[in-house]
């Protein structure tokens, strides 16, 4: 079958044209639920110290890496849903099925469970991937790009604040108190979205084996959608390899941080989440591969910058951070916008390609970063950033496809 064509099951949902279903409450719904529920899977990442105290080093290399396992098993099992069920329902669902997860967490008392429920908070936590496509969705093609970038600041922004969060709460009141009070945003979270999302029309649902194998059809024949999903993972892995390894850096000498202090640098990192919508305009007017480009080499211009974090260089970090949030921020609007334009009434499982593919390199982005840090030191961690995100450059540099609709309903 050529790519130009869909089989019948691939894009067979109503999809608004004007955008006239997303009005500004559902789209600032949609912009609260997208930050607040995938802040979930990095309010651990700071309370590492913390964790390390009480269950072993273990428990830096469990943690963070079965959330985001999680979240990728959840974009791949249950984000594809969204294009055959009420998006509006499977959001609220996964909102409340994240607060009893975040309770179990909070509750464990040791490290085995504490990691399984990361697992299933992880899983949970992917309602913030329902979320992107349902804006998709429901914006008109024209804005689609600046309309995704808007719902995506908020997504960022949760895993930015994340840190700095749970960093200042997990200080003051211990690592517990981060996922009990998690839990409880998950509920106003699920209520927000009672009260702001539309209720979509559906047309026939789709059996779950042949919306599973459809997502393989948009694998085999979308080149776009391959080359967007491989230069996003590189550049995601680079950034858990960082992340996951900052606050083990900064709270040993000689910056000797607090977890408070490690979780703020994740306020210097939020100005990235605002260039989401810049680079979705750019995108819509000018193409995705020079927003991609850029987004790249900045990230590894990042990690040069980062490698004289290990010499005391705290102005290294801050700087680091802003290059390194800003590049994948910008690179990732690019793409996603990109993708979204393929084939319309398969959105959910052109998210599910893009991120599971992102959240399994993230996944081993995170353990490598952890391992380098382990074995070798700081510079390791640089090491493995330089080379993730010089392999992303090179992906896009390469990139010669232009993104071109497969059709539609």
């Amino acid at each position: 079958m050529p790519a130009d064509r869909t089989p019948a099951d691939l894009g067979n949902l109503p999809v608004s044209a004007t955008g006239e279903g997303l009005s500004a409450r559902a789209r600032l719904g949609l912009t609260l639920i997208a930050g607040g529920a995938v802040a979930n899977i990095y309010y651990n990442q700071p309370l590492l110290g913390l964790l390390v105290a009480e269950f072993g080093d273990r428990a830096a290399l469990w943690i963070p890496t079965a959330c985001l396992v999680g979240y990728g098993l959840g974009i791949l099992g249950l984000v594809p849903l969204g294009d055959s069920l009420p998006r509006r329902s499977l959001i609220m669902g996964q909102l409340l099925g994240l607060s009893l997860a975040l309770l179990l967490a909070g509750a464990s008392p040791n490290l085995g469970l504490l990691a399984l429920a990361s697992l299933v908070i992880g899983i949970l936590a992917s309602a913030a991937q329902q979320a992107v496509p349902f804006a998709a969705e429901l914006a008109p093609d024209a804005s689609r790009g600046r309309i995704v970038g808007q719902v995506m600041t908020g997504l960022l922004t949760g895993i930015l604040l994340a840190r700095t969060v749970s960093g200042l709460v997990g200080a003051q009141f211990g690592w517990r108190a981060v996922f009990f009070a998690a839990a409880g945003v998950a509920l106003v979270m699920a209520g927000i979205a009672a009260a702001t999302l539309p209720r979509t029309p559906q047309t026939r649902p789709l059996r779950y084996r042949a919306l599973m194998l459809s997502i393989l059809y948009l694998v085999r024949t979308q080149p776009v959608l391959r080359t967007a999903s491989l230069s996003q993972a590189l550049l995601f892995a680079s950034f858990n390899a960082f992340w996951a390894t900052l606050a083990l850096l900064v709270e040993a000498p000689p910056f000797d941080l607090t977890a408070a202090g490690a979780g703020l640098f994740g306020v210097i990192g939020v100005a990235g989440a605002f260039v989401a919508p810049l680079s979705g305009r750019f995108a819509d007017r000018r193409g995705a591969r020079p927003v991609v480009l850029g987004g790249s080499v900045m990230v590894f211009a990042a990690f040069a910058v980062l490698w004289f974090a290990g010499w005391g260089s705290l102005a290294s970090v801050v700087i680091g951070v802003l290059l390194i949030d800003i590049g994948l921020n910008g690179a990732l609007i690019a793409n996603q916008t990109r993708a979204y334009a393929l084939v319309p009434g398969a959105r959910g499982r052109i998210n599910t390609v893009l991120f599971t593919v992102m959240f399994v390199f993230g996944a081993l982005g995170a353990y490598a970063g952890s391992q380098a840090y382990l074995l070798v030191g700081w510079s390791g961690v640089c090491t493995v950033g330089l080379v993730l995100a010089g392999l992303a450059s090179l992906v896009a540099l390469r990139d010669r496809h232009p993104a071109r609709s497969a059709g539609g309903p």
